[in-house]
């Protein structure tokens, strides 16, 4: 599974505990707020590269809707 804008801090981090450090280093809250509500997109992208690096993730080992 990828990291998506339209995931909220809170829930990535109960998902991947390790992209807590992430958050934390951005000073991002953990809150159920879609990241995309109120991180800015350019800081959102960087962000999001960042979390699924940390995770394993990329949209080349996951496949649309899984």
């Amino acid at each position: 599974m990828v990291i998506q804008s339209n995931m909220s801090a809170k829930a990535v981090v109960e998902v991947w505990e390790v992209t807590a450090t992430i958050f934390k280093k951005h000073n991002i809250p953990l809150t159920e707020i879609a990241m995309e509500i109120f991180i800015e997109p350019d800081t959102l992208a960087k962000l999001l590269n960042e979390l699924n690096k940390v995770v394993g993730s990329s949209t080349t080992t996951c496949i649309n809707g899984g």
